[in-house]
């Protein structure tokens, strides 16, 4: 299901956001492959009731959930999104699907085969056409429309309406080969993603003009070359139907017709336990729910253990009776009006429960993943050493685990930009950067000038390590006398305080729900102390933070050669080395609190008299819940080594556009889709800014704005390298660019989370890899057709 921000399309066009989960086969845990010693993160196998053709019985409907009816059929165009993807991946022809490991694999339905014949002057890639391959209208597949979709997404011609050129603006001509069979590519310069190309491939009536590739490809299509073809969509049903192809020459397709049906997720789970739809991707409460039903059937014709009326004990629904049977007529009344609304949501409760007993969840890794993005054009993140501290202050492990553990998938954060868990080019080059680090982080911080002193409003003219710090010391010691008498000192007093905030708190208060704003840090927890009342915490020198900069490109160099830096035993936190015990821990009424002392987390840090305030923006749909408490975690860990996060949560429709795309945020959470092709892919993700004519930045998707020539020059030769080896060791070596540059910080790969029903089989949680949509459909009945109550 999506998420919040702009849907993915398909991976040769421009990536966007993908936001923001019984006698089946279960396939071998896929592969770790991480080179020269890097970690991996979490891997997870895919979950597909796997089945041979032969137990699949024939016709039949699926009912496939998607967000929403596609706007366009045209993956190539900026509109395209995750429907237009699995619609278009059941009608035409994808020459290089990936598989279970992200690995592209040549398609037999449709090439023979496919390969670089050439590599100098030019590179040539030759292929050749399985004999068979035919569009639904009876035309062979061929060169012309490997020509037309070339030159409608060269670039070349502003006519057509494209998304991106990637690739095919290296091409210099196409023609057909030996026969009518083969198609013979030349690059004008080498192209190592060169399997990217051509698909999905339409024909030459879709993309040989750009009349019918901008408007005619929309909502129809002239030719198909699937296993099923497009009988018609729906718009007011909400329906995309797809039929059996009768000339696909392949496999025939088990069903008679798959129905892509359009259901909002926040709906499905009623759509699932009316039997709306067969499979659906769902979230974490759904999943929650159908793992209730299954496990709690109800004794004896009695309720669920779980949902409404099952918190009403035996005294209470006595209670409850005597008063709807009472004298008293108008409390009776209300009683029994009660009583029957509770009747009625428990019926419908256990109705639905009943409903979803016939699913089971496939749980997966999805290939994409959550990123924290940091926005360095302007402000305290502009600074590389404000970034990397705030790389460093996080516990990314216990982000992953508030995520993926509830779920029982792998929790290990990720450790590239570049690939995931499981893809043959993964290494984890994280320590680039380095992990956990409370000192390391506010040694950074001194160095970039944000102190304690400096949160403080100077009026006597002092500037903040001056003579600021002359005050702050006599404060000190005013603060350890006052402890030794017993006392606490002034500051913790009502009227003013030394941070210029008026004691009674009247500016400090939670705004109400619908102002979407709360500043962390200012709830005066314990810990909070005033920086320069109570206590002044010593930070590392400045020459400490300095080397531990000029260290990380080192590193990052380092890294890519060897897959170990220094700075990888670094891993010790000091979270809790704080005296008194553990944080949260009990004593005995009446025991002394110990006393307060330096340590991390004791307060703002500032400089020139402004606070270190980042506003973090989050979205606030129902289904963001993950991220939200991601984001409270993060917020948590920022203060605890002085940096102050404002919170503003902000509609999901306008969470990318408004906020993420514009710039307008500080840190924000959004994910990015894996790909096979890093060098193509992920360029413009990362590219550096650069100046437009009217001043302001063109940022392609690096909505971070973060970036360096050097990582921009890295993707340019891994782009151009042939040889697979090195193009990927380059790859390598810009991850670990990324990384130190600090202006994204990859978390954990996405849940995949899908409902099917139990009959339904080669469906599931793919990961990786792509349905086989002619392998599709329910299990042969043992004696009896579907159950009743399901039409099919």
């Amino acid at each position: 299901m999506s998420h919040v921000g702009v849907p993915r399309g398909t991976a040769r066009k421009r990536r966007s956001l993908a936001l923001l989960t019984t006698g089946v086969l279960a396939l071998p845990v896929l592969a770790g492959c991480s080179s020269d010693g890097g970690a991996t993160a979490g891997i997870a196998p895919q979950d597909v009731a796997v089945a041979a053709r032969d137990q699949v019985a024939e016709g039949s409907t699926v009912n496939w959930a998607i967000d929403a009816v596609p706007t366009t059929l045209n993956a190539f165009q900026a509109d395209a999104d995750g429907s237009t993807t699995r619609i278009t991946g059941a009608l035409l022809p994808t020459l290089f699907p990936l598989d279970a490991q992200g690995r592209p694999q040549l398609n037999p339905d449709y090439l023979e085969s496919a390969k670089v014949v050439e590599r100098e002057p030019r590179q040539v890639v030759l292929y050749r056409i399985n004999q068979q391959a035919v569009w639904s209208d009876g035309r062979e597949i061929g060169a012309p429309d490997f020509v037309a979709q070339w030159r409608a997404l060269s670039g070349r011609d502003s006519a057509f309406w494209t998304a991106r050129n990637a690739g095919y603006d290296r091409i210099e001509k196409i023609e057909r080969g030996a026969d009518d069979l083969e198609v013979r590519v030349t690059f004008a310069k080498p192209y190592a993603d060169w399997r990217s190309l051509f698909s999905p491939l339409y024909p030459k009536e879709v993309t040989g003009s750009p009349d019918a590739f901008n408007d005619g490809a929309r909502t129809t299509l002239r030719a198909t070359a699937g296993p099923f073809r497009l009988r018609g969509i729906d718009k007011g049903a909400g329906e995309v139907t797809l039929v059996r192809d009768p000339r696909w020459w392949g496999a025939p397709a088990k069903l008679d017709s798959l129905v892509f049906r359009a259901v909002a997720p926040k709906d499905r789970t009623e759509a699932l336990a009316a039997h709306q739809v067969d499979v659906a991707d769902v979230d974490a409460a759904t999943v929650r729910r159908i793992a209730q039903a299954t496990r709690d059937r109800g004794a004896g014709g009695q309720p669920p253990a779980h949902g409404p009326g099952s918190g009403t004990d035996p005294a209470a629904a006595l209670r409850s009776w005597a008063v709807a049977h009472g004298s008293n007529a108008e409390e009776a009344a209300a009683a029994q009006a009660a009583r029957e609304k509770s009747r009625a949501a428990t019926e419908a409760y256990a109705a639905e429960q009943d409903g979803l007993r016939g699913y089971v969840v496939r749980k997966s890794l999805e290939p994409a993943y959550t990123q924290l993005a940091l926005n360095g054009e302007s402000g305290p993140l502009a600074d590389d050493r404000v970034r990397r501290a705030v790389a460093r202050a996080l516990n990314r492990q216990e982000l992953v685990d508030t995520v993926l553990k509830p779920l029982g998938l792998p929790a290990r954060p990720l450790g590239s930009h570049l690939a995931l868990a499981g893809q043959p080019a993964y290494q984890d080059s994280s320590d680039a950067l380095g992990g956990q680090d409370t000192e390391k982080a506010q040694a950074l911080l001194a160095d970039a000038g944000w102190t304690p002193e400096g949160a403080v409003s100077r009026t006597d003219g002092t500037k903040a390590g001056s003579e600021a710090g002359k005050k702050s010391a006599k404060d000190t010691e005013k603060a350890e006398k006052a402890e030794k008498k017993g006392t606490e000192p002034a500051a913790g007093k009502a009227g003013s305080t030394d941070d210029g905030k008026s004691g009674d708190d009247t500016g400090r208060r939670e705004p109400s729900a619908d102002e979407g704003l709360y500043i962390v840090g200012e709830d005066d927890k314990p810990g909070d102390g005033d920086p320069a009342g109570s206590f002044t915490h010593v930070l590392a020198p400045a020459p400490a933070a300095a080397f531990h900069s000029s260290a990380l490109l080192r590193q990052a160099g380092y890294l890519s050669d060897s897959g170990i830096s220094e700075d990888a035993l670094a891993g010790l936190t000091a979270h809790d080395r704080r005296p008194g015990g553990a944080a949260g821990a009990y004593a005995p009424v009446g025991t002394a609190a110990p006393a307060r002392v330096a340590g991390p987390g004791r307060g703002p840090l500032g400089k020139d008299g402004k606070p270190l305030t980042l506003r973090f923006v989050l979205p606030s749909g129902p289904g963001s819940e993950p991220l939200r408490s991601v984001g409270d975690k993060i917020s948590a860990m920022l203060e605890s080594v002085g940096i102050r996060t404002e919170i503003t949560k902000v509609p999901d429709e306008s969470y990318f556009q408004d906020h993420i795309a514009s710039g307008d945020y500080d840190l924000a959470l959004y994910s990015w889709p894996a790909t096979a092709y890093p060098a193509t892919d992920d360029r413009p993700i990362f590219a550096k800014p650069v100046p437009a004519t009217d001043g302001s930045l063109l940022v392609e998707q690096n909505y971070t704005r973060v970036g360096t020539d050097h990582i921009d020059q890295l993707f340019d030769e891994a782009v151009s390298e042939l040889d697979e080896g090195t193009a990927r060791k380059l790859m390598k070596q810009a991850d670990a660019r990324i990384w130190a540059a600090a202006g994204s910080i990859p978390l954990y790969q996405r849940p995949q989370l899908v409902a099917a029903s139990k009959r339904l089989l080669n469906v599931g949680a793919f990961g990786f890899g792509a349905p086989r949509y002619q392998d599709i459909g329910f299990q042969k009945p043992q004696s009896a057709g579907a159950p009743a109550g399901q039409k099919k």
